[in-house]
């Protein structure tokens, strides 16, 4: 089934211990997208200005990821310039250009209002309530935010919460958001707000799922060594709606297999700079990394022996 993922694609300069990347293919909507079509045919609304170049835009379409509603404007593609810390939890924004991302006004083509599954990636909650607006009958609707959007646009977030079917957060948006230091506490506040599913990333430490079902933990795949954390989130939504898309339902059983997908697309993503990994890995390795972590977390898995 049909995925729309409206968002920014961005030039990013990214700079960490272990080396950098400069204006490379980036934003929330390009990470997306490229996990997503594991699964699912996928469909980008974004808009990039006329420094675009050629060969980042047939990143999407030898991909078949469809690029109709990437609009082209007058001027610069948004940038930012990022520097991680040691803690590649920690980074800070150097610079951050909005350019024709700006005045983003995202209007769906017909057959994008028709959607089944849509991602509103992180741009300002009015911008994704007028989205949703436009679709006539998603079967899920999830939805990134931010810090900022918490602090400063709070009461449109709140309208928009009620219109999701799942809501992805990082650990310190959820303890801003909800009031609550303790993760539980803070994932079944946000429940109460309006969402079917509140999936909380933890970095290194994996996801929570809180959802009218009961409570479900992810932990990330182990990695001796991470390069570049960048669109990590964006990577594993991708995963995650790709894999609901491809079944076409939610369920608990599919959306639990989902967040393992989206932890396992989010584990590659890491391993490079920009789209790096994401660009050259086969469907072999992510199902080669997905039996793995089976594996890694079921204490029923056939090498396990019982005590005897």
């Amino acid at each position: 089934m049909s995925i729309v993922v409206v968002g920014s694609v961005a030039y990013d300069t990214v700079e960490t211990d272990h080396g950098g990347a400069k204006d490379a293919l980036g934003g929330a909507a390009s990470y997306f997208a490229v996990a997503a079509r594991f699964f699912a045919p996928v469909s980008v609304v974004a808009v990039v200005g006329r420094d675009f170049r050629p060969e980042h835009e047939r990143i999407f379409t030898d991909r078949n990821i469809d690029i109709r509603g990437l609009e082209r404007r007058d001027g610069e593609t948004f940038r930012w310039h990022g520097r991680y810390h040691e803690d590649m939890n920690r980074r800070d924004t150097i610079k951050l250009a909005l350019n024709v991302f700006e005045g983003f006004q995202p209007k769906l083509l017909p057959d994008q209002e028709r959607c089944d599954f849509l991602f509103l990636a992180n741009i300002s909650p009015e911008l994704q309530y007028w989205v949703v607006s436009q679709v006539r009958s998603p079967k899920v609707v999830a939805a990134d935010t931010m810090d900022f959007w918490i602090n400063n646009a709070r009461p449109a977030l709140t309208k928009l919460l009620g219109k999701l079917d799942i809501l992805t957060i990082n650990d310190e948006e959820a303890r801003l958001l909800s009031g609550e230091q303790n993760l539980v506490k803070a994932g079944r506040a946000i429940l109460k707000m309006g969402p079917k599913t509140v999936l909380v990333k933890r970095g290194e430490y994996g996801v929570l799922q809180f959802s009218r079902e009961g409570m479900f933990a992810v932990p990330a795949w182990p990695l001796e060594e991470v390069i570049d954390p960048t669109g990590a989130g964006d990577t594993f939504a991708g995963g995650l709606m790709g894999f609901l898309a491809r079944h076409g339902r939610l369920t608990e059983t599919v959306l639990r297999t989902g967040v393992v997908y989206g932890t396992v697309l989010a584990s590659y993503v890491v391993e490079k700079f920009s789209l790096d990994r994401l660009l050259q890995l086969t469907w072999e390795e992510v199902d080669q990394r997905y039996r793995g972590f089976i594996e890694l977390t079921d204490s029923h898995h056939s090498r396990w022996i019982s005590p005897s």
